[in-house]
């Protein structure tokens, strides 16, 4: 007895098949299954989880920064506080004479008011001296005072650091070398050092070691959760009334805000409060050493004069008070409040970078981006593991080295201040309005003639125009002449021509460029000897702007046309022999036939060809720096040598970095507008 259903007619059974699949599938491309309650519990559960990952990550990162800023309070707090000490001590080494008798008992004193843990000491330069120290390791027949052993010659290099500094500061009138260095000990404490100055000249150097910080305040992991179970409960419950993707997502953005805003609000009031009280206790430290300062030069008969000035000891690095703290040891509120604020300015930033991450993360996993990546890593697996190697390798080595050095064309980096956070030396603008905004290109002279100002930008930027355009003549116009005649039909020893004019370009270029810089040696150049050779006088080729030129151009363009040779050689040999052979039935001249046929059918070899060529000579580093090395005067630098010499020769490495940056804007713009323009590169 069959048990096969009863089938249908065609039309009959087919029709309802088919509507039901497509409204299945059509509900399942929307993501609307169907069935209310069923359809919403995966975008609320999608939404859920984007929430919290987006709050969780946020809010773990705000907190890390919260315990950074908090531990870097404390640190300064402890540095202010050891300062103050610090700079009392040296004002009263400086009014003992920095050495002798007297600063022992001005060491002997103070060491009595330092907390436990705490030493210093005294080093005189005169002699290569130790004077004064309440060190652990200077005691017994090591004890002060001494000559410096041969081991503790790093101590007398710090002091001579210290002095070339205040040397300099001095002689530039600016505050560009640290004259305070302050190093962590091995026991978690702080070293401090700092100059000593009689009549002033630097005579020695005054260092206080101070015992192990306390650890500084953590933020409260109660604070976290609650601003991360809050929101999450509160969008939880809308979810179950709302039924609406958008009015979802829309309650999980404000659930987030909510979050981030609430820490970010806990986090302001935390750090302004731990800053204020830092305030408080360098105040009170401040009119501690103020008297124990007087009672000292009262008990050793040290000079009055000039009066003691306690405000300048609340100071920084380069012994510039900071104005903070009165005179008097009372707290300057003004000057807090402007502190508070340019911190509250700065956590703000942060935050509110954290916050935009955040809100990427919950849009991309809230609306189904996440899923649907997955999906397609997955399905595209093994494409996707071949180029891992390459994506890592290019964000490693091409794009975190790029983007780090825009950051730091945003700053005042320098071989002085490396040790400096970005956020210590960051300038924003500054130095590309330097660069872009100096329009001093040349002047007038007493004798009125033009002196040019080679070290400005935009002369150095028509001089790079005028190199590269020269350059990208000579290379692709010898180069199409010299494809031109090796592409003759029965030309002899046409693979020995071939192989001879490619050397210059397989050859290292900088042998060849110093091969060419000998050639135009003044006295022993082959150059010079074969103009004396027809009566005439060996020049000077390194001495002006335009025969310099001519050395560096005449080396480039040697450099330069084997590449145009082969590019145009490869197009050439494409080109089918029937178009010139029907040109020459029509009658075309070999001028029409290069015009009409050769150099369209070159357009999409060459046009590439010359915008990497620019490209390449714009940033020719190699042939400037040999050949010419910019002289005279820095005439003849191009960007990326000056560049160059601003970042490892003048050691300004933002600057540097914003030069690398406009140059790179430069670069780009013209590779865009040249592709726009040609076409070349574009499919027929």
């Amino acid at each position: 007895m069959s048990t096969t259903a009863p089938q249908r007619s065609g039309g009959e059974s087919a029709a309802p098949a088919s509507s039901e699949r497509g409204a299945t599938d059509a509900l399942h491309h929307a993501g609307t299954p169907p069935g209310g309650a069923q359809g919403n519990a995966p975008r609320r559960m999608r939404v859920l989880v984007g929430l919290s990952l987006a709050l969780g990550l946020s809010l773990v990162l705000a907190q890390g920064l919260l315990a950074k800023a908090l531990e870097t309070v404390a640190t300064e707090r402890a540095d202010r506080q050891a300062f103050v000490s610090l700079r009392a001590l040296e004002d009263l080494v400086q009014r003992a004479g920095g050495k002798g008798d007297s600063v022992r008992a001005v060491v002997s004193a103070w060491q009595q008011q330092l907390p436990a843990g705490s030493a210093v000491r005294v080093i005189a330069f005169s002699g290569i001296q130790l004077e004064a120290s309440t060190f652990s390791e200077d005691k017994d027949d090591r004890a002060a005072p001494r000559r410096l052993s041969r081991e503790e010659k790093p101590l007398y290099d710090r002091g001579q650091r210290l002095r070339a500094a205040v040397e300099t500061n001095r002689e530039e009138g600016t505050a560009r070398k640290l004259e305070v260095e302050a190093e962590a000990l091995p026991n978690g404490g702080r070293l401090l050092s700092a100059p000593v100055t009689v009549d002033g000249s630097v005579v020695g150097m005054v260092e206080l070691a101070t015992p192990p910080l306390k650890a500084p305040l953590v933020p409260s992991k109660g604070a976290l959760a609650m601003w991360l179970l809050l929101p999450l409960a509160l969008c939880a419950a809308v979810s179950f009334v709302v039924r609406k993707q958008g009015l979802l997502v829309i309650a999980s953005v404000v659930a987030l805000v909510a979050g981030v805003g609430g820490y970010a609000s806990y986090s302001m009031g935390m750090l302004d409060a731990q800053v204020r009280e830092t305030q408080t206790l360098v105040a009170g430290q401040l009119r501690a050493m103020s008297e124990r300062a007087q009672a000292v030069m009262a008990e050793q008969q040290l000079a009055a004069e000039p009066a003691l000035q306690p405000g300048n000891w609340d100071a920084d690095q380069f012994r510039r008070p900071l104005g903070l703290v009165t005179p008097a040891g009372a707290v300057n509120e003004a000057a807090v409040a402007a502190r508070v604020a340019e911190l509250r300015s700065g956590a703000s930033r942060a935050l509110g970078g954290l916050g935009a991450l955040a809100l990427a993360v919950l849009l991309f996993i809230g609306m189904g981006g996440l899923a649907r990546t997955v999906e397609t890593v997955v399905e595209h697996r093994t494409a996707y593991a071949y180029i891992a190697p390459a994506m890592v390798g290019m964000v490693v080595l091409v794009f975190f080295p790029f983007f780090y050095g825009i950051t730091l064309s945003f700053t005042d980096s320098n071989l002085y201040n490396t040790g400096q956070s970005i956020t210590d030396i960051w300038v924003g603008l500054r130095n590309y309005v330097e660069i872009l905004g100096d329009f001093s290109i040349a002047k007038r002279a007493q004798d009125g003639s033009i002196v040019f100002n080679y070290l400005n930008f935009y002369y150095t930027l028509f001089f790079t125009v005028v190199w590269t355009v020269t350059n990208v003549t000579i290379g692709v116009t010898v180069g199409l002449v010299l494809a031109l005649i090796l592409n003759v039909q029965g030309l002899a020893l046409r693979p020995v021509y071939r192989v001879l004019l490619i050397l210059p370009w397989a050859m290292p270029n900088y042998i060849t460029a110093l091969i060419w810089k000998g050639m135009f040696h003044q006295q022993f150049g082959v150059v010079n000897h074969v103009i004396r050779m027809f009566g005439g006088q060996g020049l000077a080729w390194y001495d002006t702007p335009v025969s310099s030129f001519l050395t560096v151009l005449a080396t480039n363009g040697w450099l330069s046309f084997p590449f145009m040779m082969v590019v145009s050689l490869g197009a050439l040999t494409s080109i089918p022999t029937e178009l010139y052979e029907a040109a020459r039935v029509d009658g075309a001249s070999r001028w029409q036939q290069f015009t009409a046929i050769t150099l369209p059918a070159l357009k999409p070899a060459l046009v590439p060809a010359i915008i990497l060529s620019v490209v390449w000579t714009f940033n020719q580093f190699n042939v400037i720096f040999l050949v010419t090395e910019g002289e005279p005067s820095n005439s003849t630098e191009i960007l990326v040598t000056q560049a160059y010499k601003y970042a490892f020769q003048r050691y300004r490495y933002g600057y540097a970095a914003a030069y690398s940056t406009v140059i790179f804007g430069i670069l780009l713009l013209y590779s865009v507008v040249q592709n726009r323009v040609s076409r070349a590169t574009e499919a027929a």
